[in-house]
C-alpha cells in the first residue's frame, strides 16, 4: 500500500476514535443555583428587617435543595438611629452566580453592577428565574410582577438617610413608606435598571401590586 494512503487512513481512524470517545464523555455537571428571585414572599415591605428577608431566601433555597449555601437578600439598609447603612452589593458574596438552570447571571460584583462596563450582567426575563426555575411575570404579562424590592441605588448602595427607600428598613407595610424597585425583566416604564428603576407608591401589598410587583426580591448565595 502507498505510504501516503496508509498515513491518511491511520489519521482518519484516529480522528474517528477521538470522535467516538468524545461522544461517550458525560456532559459537564450543571452549575449549582446561587441566584434566584424569591417566589413566596409576604407581599409587603414588612419582612422582619433585612435579617427576615435573608431567612426567606434561606428557607426557599432549602426547599429547592440549595440549602448548603448561605443566602442573603439583595437589599440595602439605610442609616437609622443606631442602625448603620448597609449596601446590598457588600452582602452577597463575590460570585459567580448561576440561576436554577445553571445559566450564568454575573461573574462578580463589578460585572453585576456595571462598575467597569455597563450591562455586564445577564439579568433579564429568561434568566432571572425563581428558585424553582420558573420565569417571573414581566412587562406585558398579566399580572406584571417584575418590580423587585432592593432599596438600592444603581451601584447597589444604600440611599442617604432622609427619603425612605427601604420600607423603614424592611419593617413597614404602611402607606407612608416607600422602597426602591428594580425591573427583573429590564423593561417597562422607560427604565431598564434591574436594581433601581423607580420608587414604589408605598410599602403596602396593594401599592406594590399597583406599580407592577408582588413584593418579590433577589436572593444571592454568598458562598
Amino acid at each position: 500500500m502507498n505510504k501516503k494512503i496508509l498515513v491518511a487512513a491511520m489519521g482518519l481512524t484516529l480522528l474517528g476514535s477521538a470522535a467516538v470517545l468524545a461522544q461517550g464523555q458525560p456532559a459537564a455537571p450543571q452549575k449549582p443555583m446561587t441566584f434566584f428571585i424569591a417566589s413566596t414572599v409576604p407581599g409587603t415591605g414588612n419582612l422582619g428587617g433585612i435579617a427576615g428577608a435573608d431567612r426567606i431566601c434561606q428557607n426557599l433555597a432549602m426547599g429547592a435543595g440549595a440549602g448548603n449555601h448561605t443566602w442573603h437578600a439583595y437589599m440595602s439598609q439605610q442609616a437609622q438611629g443606631n442602625e448603620p447603612a448597609v449596601n446590598a452589593r457588600g452582602r452577597i458574596g463575590q460570585g459567580p452566580w448561576y440561576n436554577a438552570k445553571g445559566v450564568l447571571v454575573a461573574s462578580n460584583v463589578g460585572d453585576l453592577h456595571g462598575d467597569n462596563l455597563r450591562d455586564r450582567n445577564n439579568i433579564q426575563k429568561t434568566v432571572a428565574l425563581d428558585e424553582k426555575g420558573n420565569v417571573v411575570k414581566g412587562f406585558g404579562d398579566m399580572p406584571n410582577e417584575h418590580d423587585m424590592m432592593t432599596g438600592s441605588d444603581p451601584e447597589g448602595r444604600a440611599y442617604p438617610a432622609g427619603l425612605d427607600t427601604t420600607c423603614n428598613n424592611w419593617t413597614s407595610d404602611g402607606a407612608d413608606h416607600k422602597t426602591m424597585l428594580g425591573h427583573s425583566d429590564r423593561s417597562g416604564g422607560g427604565n431598564t435598571s434591574w436594581n433601581s428603576a423607580h420608587l414604589s407608591r408605598s410599602c403596602s401589598k396593594a401599592d406594590l401590586i399597583a406599580t407592577g410587583g408582588a413584593g418579590h426580591f433577589y436572593c444571592f448565595a454568598i458562598n
